[in-house]
């Protein structure tokens, strides 16, 4: 039975304050957001939007004192490929979600990695890659983490008042 299918897994709407706080906490620790976005824009794409991915970026950018837009860039078209497939993503177990969020990862460091370079910067060389790889072996750990609060407690009806 897929992690999708099981009766149990009847979840509330997200509260965007929970949203917006898993982007402070991404943020404060520099926690791989593009990953937190990836996963707001495949769970909640009616409210996670290219507009919030790139002022994420540019919070990013600001805070690492990249190439203003660099991160912006990136983040918004890495938004609009994660909610243009968020459906065919959540069709899939975990693991094979963690494969497609790979390849959303490595283009959105690619974009960043191009932006880089023709603005003149070097090269970081293939270890940079890594931190999607890393990414995307976090998204089972991610997804439950992250929709710990809209699980309802167990034994609770369905058609039952609360």
């Amino acid at each position: 039975m897929s992690f999708y299918e099981q009766s149990q897994r009847i979840l509330s709407p997200v509260k965007a304050g929970y949203m917006a706080l898993t982007f402070v906490l991404a943020l404060l620790f520099n926690l791989l957001p593009w990953l937190v976005l990836t996963f707001w824009c495949v769970h909640e794409p009616r409210r996670m939007g290219i507009g919030a991915a790139w002022v994420l970026g540019l919070l990013m950018d600001a805070g690492n004192g990249a190439l203003l837009g660099q991160h912006a860039f990136a983040y918004a078209v890495l938004a609009f490929a994660a909610l243009s497939l968020h459906r065919r993503i959540l069709w899939f177990s975990l693991w094979r979600q963690a494969a497609h969020v790979l390849v959303l990862l490595l283009a959105s460091q690619f974009l960043m990695l191009a932006v880089r370079l023709v603005a003149g910067g070097v090269f970081p060389g293939y270890a940079y890659f890594a931190a999607s790889v890393i990414a995307a072996a976090l998204w089972p750990a991610a997804t439950y983490l992250l929709l710990l609060p809209q699980r309802r407690p167990q034994g609770l009806d369905e058609n039952r008042p609360i």
